[in-house]
């Protein structure tokens, strides 16, 4: 079974020419329609590569799109090094399930041969008889036999990225002008689009470095424990959220924790972020004031002084009580805690949410609290760990539940990551989590 035309796209149908299968019919009837033809799927093409945003989706759709364009058998991509003198990836595409195995183990070429000569000399290249060309070599043994070639150079800002290779056009003729010139100018596209990608990859990182700078190292919680993790989203556009969360010692003992989701994924999302994270610390520091109250203080200078977005937050203090601790929370809007025992047992501390900070200040946040073991753990997250658009959140948050309990054991940064990791979510959104242990009583 062949491997790659995977990415959705197809070439438009050939008109049929007086009942005819375009093989059948004269070269000088179809010549005229296949040129339209060629056209309209040179220009889906362009679209369709353009249209794509993550380098390595980019570099396979170039390759499966030029295949289909010249009904090649077989197609690669070859992404030269930094100095341009040989290839440092190889991306091939139309090998069956057993010709991957036939070349296990063997090298990707680095480019020499026929390959070399490409890139030493970066015009277009078409071979009518590949065994019998002289710099045909370096053949790895079980590679599938091939006839023809037609190798192309994709140009990157002037520069030589990559070289385009296809082999064997379906109907067994040899590559022709028409040929080279759609791979050709396809070939142009591809710098384009390549370029747009390279960029998003470093607007990106530099969106994911920013939010990182914005999120608090936690600082040093006396006799409690704690870790957290961030992740940034993994949809197009998404990199940059509003999740957050936060944990400091208070001067009572006690210890305050904080997770949040700023509605967006842009900069303002992550300025508003940076704003409320700091209210929160200032307002923590006021006595031993309720946290609904706190959320209360806050939703009130909000709405008075900025124009920040909608938020959701659950807010909460790990306090003494008689020779234990207790957990004293009020939510705006977020999900709630979860708990897990010393022993596995798991418990979401449903309780009244709240509205979202931003919405009325008017009305009042209600207080919970709930008694803390010796060895539970805390858990705070955002719903970017949980939320699933083709899958109920309940079934999401018990998953999650079932993964922490089974990894309970670990210590929290470690845990955190487990939990990162195997978030039952799809990735489209951001997401935050925090995770505390109170000290024996």
């Amino acid at each position: 079974m062949a491997v790659a035309r995977d990415d959705g796209w197809r070439l438009p149908e050939f008109p049929p020419l007086g009942g005819e299968h375009p093989e059948q019919a004269t070269a000088d009837a179809d010549r005229p329609a296949r040129a339209q033809w060629r056209m309209r799927g040179l220009l889906s093409a362009v679209l369709s590569v353009s249209r794509e945003l993550e380098l390595p989706v980019v570099l396979r759709r170039i390759v499966s799109t030029a295949m289909e364009l010249v009904d090649a058998r077989y197609g690669a991509l070859g992404v030269l090094n930094h100095d341009g003198t040989a290839l440092e990836e190889f991306i091939p595409l139309g090998l069956s399930a057993e010709e991957y195995d036939d070349l296990a183990g063997s090298e990707f070429p680095h480019g020499r041969g026929l390959l070399g000569h490409l890139i030493h000399h970066p015009e277009p290249l078409r071979v009518r008889d590949l065994p019998r060309h002289p710099d045909s070599v370096g053949f790895p043994a079980g590679h599938p036999p091939m006839r023809t070639l037609l190798g192309v150079a994709i140009s990157v800002r002037g520069r030589i990225y990559g070289n385009l290779y296809l082999c064997d056009r379906r109907d067994r003729r040899p590559f022709d002008d028409e040929d080279e010139a759609v791979v050709t100018a396809l070939a142009g596209a591809a710098g384009i689009a390549i370029e747009n990608a390279r960029l998003f990859e470093q607007t990106r990182a530099s969106a994911e470095y920013f939010q990182r700078l914005l999120l608090p190292a936690l600082p040093d919680l006396e006799r409690f424990s704690a870790a957290a993790v961030y992740r940034p989203a993994t949809a197009p556009g998404h990199h940059l959220g509003g999740d957050w969360y936060d944990a400091l010692p208070l001067p009572d003992g006690s210890c305050a924790a904080i997770i949040g989701d700023v509605l967006g994924h842009d900069l303002r999302a992550a300025a508003a972020m940076a704003q409320i994270r700091n209210m929160l610390r200032a307002l923590l520091y006021d006595r031993r004031t309720p946290p609904s109250l706190i959320l209360h203080r806050l939703d009130h200078t909000l709405l008075a002084v900025t124009e920040a977005p909608v938020t959701t937050a659950c807010l909460a203090r790990i306090e003494a009580e008689g020779d234990g601790w207790r957990l004293h929370w009020s939510s705006a809007g977020h999900l709630p805690p979860l708990v897990v025992a010393a022993d596995g047992n798991t418990r979401y501390l449903h309780a009244e949410p709240g509205l979202p900070l931003g919405v009325d200040d008017t009305l009042p946040r209600p207080d919970h609290t709930h008694p803390l073991m010796t060895g539970d753990t805390v858990l705070m997250f955002t719903d970017g760990l949980v939320e699933h658009p083709r899958r109920p959140l309940g079934a999401c948050l018990d998953e999650l539940a079932a993964l922490a309990s089974a990894h309970n054991g670990l210590p929290l940064d470690e845990l955190c990551r487990v939990l990162a990791d195997g978030h039952p979510s799809d990735g489209h959104d951001d997401l935050a989590l925090l995770a505390l242990r109170p000290p024996p009583p």
